[in-house]
This record gives C-alpha cells, structure tokens and sequence, in this order.
C-alpha cells in the first residue's frame, strides 16, 4: 500500500502565500511520499487548466513522486444551478483534466443536500435517485479515459455508511467506488470502525484523517472546533493524536484485501509541516503494526 499525501493538508501554507502547488510536490516527496493527491487546482488567471496540468504532471514527473487522485468538488442537486445535465458535463470536463494530469482516479462530492426551502419535505430517498443518474453518466464517461470514479464520506448530506453504500450499490458499476476517509465519519456521529467495516469492500481509495473530539454537551471549545450533525465538537488533528481508531481502521481495511493507496489529509491547527510529518510516521507504525 503506498502512502501519499494530499494538497488540501498544505492549505495553511499555500492561504499565506508561503507555498505553491508545485513547491508541494517537491516538499511531498522531500517528507518521503509516494504520491501526491491534489485537491483541486489553483490556476492562474492567464493559464488554461490544461496548459497548467500538464506542468503538474510534468514536475511530478521531474522530482519522481507520483500522481495520486484529482479531489473535486460537486453537487448533483444544487451544481450548476440545479441542472443536473449541465453538472454532469462539467465534470466530464473535469475527468478530461484527470486525464491530463495522469491521475487513476477522480474523486467527485455528489451533494450537500436539499435546500432551505425543501427541509422536512425532501430527504435522502429523494435525492438518491438523481445522485446515481449523475455518478454513473460520470464513470460510464471516466471509464472510457481509464479513470476510476469514486465518492467520499463528506458533506454531513451523504456522509453516512449507509447512505454511501446505497449510492455505490445503486450505481452498480465496476469503475466506481468510494473514497473512504477513515476520520469524516464522525462528521456525521458514526462509529469510525463501524463504517469503515461497512465500506471496506467498495474502497477504491482511502484517506488518512484524524479528530480531537468533545461531546456536545460540554462547553464550546472556541476557535478552531465545528459541529458534527448531531452537534458534537470535532477538531482536526494530528494522525494518532485524536480519537479517531487509526490502527483498528487500517486492520480492517487490510483484512479485505485493500492493497490501492491511502493518502494523509491533515486539518490540524498545528504547522502542517510538523503535523504531516508526524502524521506520517504514525501512518506507517500502524501499517506495520
């Protein structure tokens, strides 16, 4: 299983200017990963997304450290205005730029849920439906170019086990797959081990993450906490410093077979550099363990 490590845990540096997408790359594979994920792309407003993925896959190839998944962001109900054809033809532009950028894999939200005015009428039923006409356009598409599509465990909507197990099942295609992010769960109050036991089979990609916790009925902790769903304080942390089963997570997964790759997204409040850094040596004891 290689380790990788995605763009999104770098976000602190790259938000204060001291760090680029490309100064990523090199420091990724300085720290001694396998692969870089990239979570979306900070182009330039006078380069094109194809002219500037090609550089990124060009200096990945230059420091040799390889291309994990492109992460992307959207909305089968609410993107693109709500229509859902015109969503689906954005991300099969967005599969092209996969393409480019030779990732395996495309990992796409599928949404955040009902708006405002549809709360109490319309709920998860309502929705699933519309979220597998627009996983599967997008893998029928993405499975053409070989690239792999996958959802994850996010956006408190389609965050549960469950729900993503029926999103995967009723897709039913053998190039789609689930993004699990072992710490997300608790996102949505759900026993990390729990889920990952559920989800393991349909894997096609995981990711590394970890959380402090407090429950909801203790004092709001302040700056730097948010609210799970059911209103318990979640912080994210170091890998191995928080409350989320890491070790018995990795076990699981390794007990199905999963052999792909599992990349670290670090949301700490600590430097990314050192949390990363620690993030991974903790990564690999448990892998070994």
């Amino acid at each position: 299983m290689k380790i990788g490590v995605s763009t999104y845990s770098y976000s602190a540096l790259v938000n204060n200017g001291n760090m680029t997408q490309f100064d990523i790359i090199k420091k990724a594979k300085e720290m001694g990963f396998d692969l870089v994920e990239f979570a979306g792309l900070i182009i330039p407003e006078s380069e094109s997304a194809e002219s500037y993925s090609t550089r990124i896959k060009e200096e990945c190839a230059r420091v040799e450290i390889e291309m994990g998944n492109y992460t992307i962001g959207a909305d089968f109900i609410n993107g693109s205005e709500g229509d859902l054809n015109a969503e689906i033809e954005r991300l099969k532009g967005e599969v092209r730029i996969a393409k480019i950028l030779g990732a395996p894999g495309m990992r796409h939200d599928a949404t955040y849920g009902f708006k405002a005015e549809y709360r109490g009428t319309k709920g998860f039923q309502d929705a699933l439906p519309i979220l597998i006409k627009g996983c599967r356009a997008i893998t029928e598409f993405a499975a053409e170019l070989g690239i792999k599509t996958m959802v994850e465990n996010h956006g408190f909507f389609c965050q549960d086990s469950e729900r993503i197990e029926m999103l995967v099942n009723g897709v039913n295609h053998e190039n789609f797959g689930v993004l699990l992010d072992i710490g997300n769960f608790l996102c949505a109050d759900e026993d990390p081990a729990k889920a990952v036991g559920r989800l393991a089979p349909y894997t096609s990609h995981l990711h590394a993450k970890d959380f402090h916790t407090k429950p909801g009925t203790a004092p709001n902790p302040g700056s730097g906490w948010f609210c799970s769903r059911g209103g318990n304080f979640l912080r994210g942390s170091i890998i191995g410093h928080g409350d989320v089963p890491i070790a018995q997570c990795m076990n699981i997964i390794k007990r199905t077979g999963y052999d792909g790759n599992v990349s670290i997204e670090f949301e700490g409040m600590e430097d990314p550099l050192r949390g990363i850094s620690v993030g991974l040596e903790n990564l690999k004891a448990y892998m070994n363990g």
